[in-house]
């Protein structure tokens, strides 16, 4: 029922009714105010409460079905509660309309007061919400910019292909793309969110609306199927740099330094004419094939005996061979474990695991462990980290690659590298 406009409004009383007869809209009411008149006195009279806007304009409806009529009322008040409730009894002991039995029922008297009180509560609620959420202070936005830039970006997925990616290939300026999900996972390893992975030769047509109006770069394998990908992503993409990964090994295989090396020319990509490019990377294709060539063949004289030169001992030898045993074992089962995760394991002084954790909540979790000695994590040690893990009383570091990082005097710091555990 839609609500009058009376002005100031106390109280709103809903009555229902039934007629044993067909009646209109001005039979009930003038039932409601002829049957009343004089039943409690002039002065609670409606004709009377309504010239002095005590009783608002009174709002009846009428459904009429197979000869009987049934609705509802509102009377709109701005008595007191008692004279409310009377006028309600009064209306109730109405029996006829016109010439036919009628039955009036109170349904209930609503406290317009409470309902506004509710109405302006729930408004001021929002106010405050809106306030706070508009006057964060500009030293937690810049705290925010600094933790949100300190976090490694994470795996995603993106198109009905489901194709693996970082999450920043969604508002990146420029797009990665690389061959398969290893490959993603190395670039977020070494700091780049912005990979998307084609997965095989058959380029799928999401991939062409990522890359819509955007910087692309290839960052393929250095190997046969690396030549066929590019051949086929220049049929679709417009590519505007092309970076191979070392003749003969993959992306994936890559260390993140490594990685960072190759990418920082496209990091600053400038805007370049298209045609060029093209041109540019069909004669750059042309020339990795023959450097491959190049290198089989003199991969074909080693085997041979000829022209083979002795190699120096390594360094990852020399670090294992100062290392405890049982440590690197249990660092690499860890490895083996954690790779390609972005995860890091904390062990105590017993090689026993005590936690296991995304990277990037990795310094919180630090303080909170009692008993922590050895740090094993898929990603880069930083100098936070060995500042928390400094502070945590942790003996042993070991990642994939280091930042510039200061050590403490105490604090051993190792990539797998070192160890031996990996390229």
């Amino acid at each position: 029922m839609k609500l009058p406009s009376t002005g100031i409004v106390k109280y709103h009383v809903k009555l229902k009714f039934e007629v044993d007869g067909l009646v209109e809209k001005a039979d009930i009411i003038g039932a409601i105010f002829g049957q009343t008149e004089g039943l409690l006195g002039p002065e609670m009279n409606l004709n009377e409460l309504q010239k002095v806007s005590k009783v608002g304009r009174i709002e009846v409806n009428v459904d009429v079905k197979s000869n009987m009529a049934k609705g509802d009322a509102l009377i709109p008040m701005s008595t007191d509660i008692s004279t409310a409730a009377l006028i309600a009894a009064a209306i109730e002991s109405i029996d006829k309309v016109g010439p036919f039995q009628a039955k009036f029922v109170l349904v209930g008297i609503d406290d317009i007061r409470a309902i506004k009180k509710k109405v302006i509560v729930d408004r001021a609620k929002r106010i405050v919400q809106e306030w706070a959420t508009k006057t964060i202070s500009e030293g937690e936005e810049m705290l925010k910019d600094v933790y949100d830039a300190s976090k490694p970006g994470k795996l995603t997925t993106f198109g009905k292909a489901q194709l693996a990616c970082g999450t920043g290939v969604f508002d990146a300026e420029w797009i990665i793309l690389v061959e398969g999900r290893a490959d993603v996972i190395n670039l977020l390893r070494a700091g780049f969110d912005n990979a998307i992975a084609i997965e095989g030769a058959k380029i799928d047509e999401t991939v062409t609306k990522l890359t819509e109006g955007k910087k692309v770069i290839a960052f393929l394998d250095g190997d046969r199927a690396g030549d066929l990908i590019l051949k086929e992503l220049h049929g679709l993409v417009k590519i505007d740099k092309v970076l191979r990964a070392p003749i003969g090994r993959e992306v994936e295989e890559c260390t993140p330094v490594e990685i960072t090396e190759i990418l920082k020319e496209a990091i600053r990509l400038p805007d370049i004419d298209r045609q060029q490019a093209v041109e540019g990377q069909q004669a750059q294709l042309l020339q990795h094939q023959a450097d491959r060539k190049s290198t089989q063949k003199d991969g074909a004289h080693e085997e041979t005996g000829e022209d083979s030169t002795p190699r120096d001992p390594s360094s990852a030898a020399t670090v294992t061979q100062e290392e405890n045993p049982d440590i690197i074992l249990t660092i690499k089962n860890v490895y083996s474990q954690i790779n390609e995760t972005l995860e890091a394991v904390i062990l105590d002084n017993s090689l026993k695991t005590l936690v296991k954790v995304p990277v990037s909540e990795v310094v919180k979790k630090l303080g909170n462990t009692e008993g922590a000695k050895i740090l094993i994590l898929d990603g880069i040690v930083t100098q936070r980290l060995v500042d928390a893990a400094d502070r945590a009383g942790i003996e042993y570091i070991v990642g994939h690659r280091t930042g510039e990082v200061k050590r403490s005097s105490d604090l051993r710091i190792r990539t797998y590298g070192d160890m031996g555990i990996s390229n």
